[in-house]
C-alpha cells in the first residue's frame, strides 16, 4: 500500500509497534501483557454450528529497518474450550516500509497455520466442507484485519504526524523530519 508523504517518515512511527497492534483492532479487543506481548480478542466467528471467539497472545517488535514483526505465542478457542488440546494456531507476519521509483510504501506477508482434530460429529462431515469452511473462515478474518490496518495504520500515522508536529509538541530527539518538507 502507498503511504502518502508526510513531514516524518513511516519509519519513525514504525518504530513504535504498539501503535501498529492498535490499528488491528479496536482497543477494548486488545490488552498489554508485557514488553511486546499483547493479546487480542477477535470477535466471534460461526463456524458450522458453533460460535468461536479466538483470543491470540502475540509477539509484536520492530526492527532495526522499522519493519513490524508479529508472531503468534499462544491461542485459545473460547466457546469450545475442550478443543484447545488439540488445536494449533502460528501467525508468522511482517510489515515493511520499502521505496520505489521515489514513493514510500508498506508491504506485508502474513503466513497462518491452523492445526485442529475435529470431535465428532464434524468428523463424519465430508473433510472437502470442513476444509473449504475453515479456509473461507481464515481468510475472512485474515482480510479483515488487512482492510482495518490499511485503514487504520494511515490514519493513525497522520493524525501522529500532526501531533510531532504541533509547535507546542515535545519531540522524540530520534525522530527525524523529512527536510524536503
Amino acid at each position: 500500500m502507498v503511504v502518502p508523504e508526510q513531514p516524518i517518515h513511516i519509519t519513525n512511527y514504525l518504530r513504535q509497534p504498539q501503535r501498529v497492534v492498535n490499528a488491528l483492532a479496536a482497543s477494548s479487543q486488545i490488552e498489554s501483557l508485557g514488553t511486546d506481548l499483547y493479546r487480542l480478542k477477535m470477535r466471534s466467528l460461526n463456524f458450522m454450528t458453533l460460535s468461536i471467539q479466538p483470543v491470540v497472545d502475540m509477539r509484536v517488535w520492530a526492527n532495526e529497518e522499522a519493519a513490524i514483526n508479529i508472531q503468534s505465542a499462544a491461542c485459545e478457542l473460547r466457546g469450545i474450550e475442550y478443543i484447545n488440546d488439540k488445536f494449533l494456531f502460528d501467525l508468522k507476519g511482517q510489515l515493511s516500509p520499502c521505496q520505489k521509483q521515489g514513493e514510500t510504501y508498506l508491504k506485508g506477508l502474513a503466513n497462518l497455520t491452523v492445526e485442529v482434530e475435529l470431535p465428532p460429529p464434524f468428523t463424519f462431515m465430508p473433510r472437502p466442507l470442513i476444509e473449504t469452511t475453515g479456509n473461507g473462515l481464515l481468510l475472512s478474518v485474515l482480510s479483515t484485519i488487512k482492510q482495518r490496518l490499511m485503514q487504520q495504520l494511515l490514519s493513525d500515522y497522520r493524525n501522529w504526524v500532526a501531533v510531532q508536529m504541533a509547535p507546542d509538541a515535545v519531540r522524540d530527539p530520534s525522530i527525524v523530519v523529512n527536510p524536503l518538507n
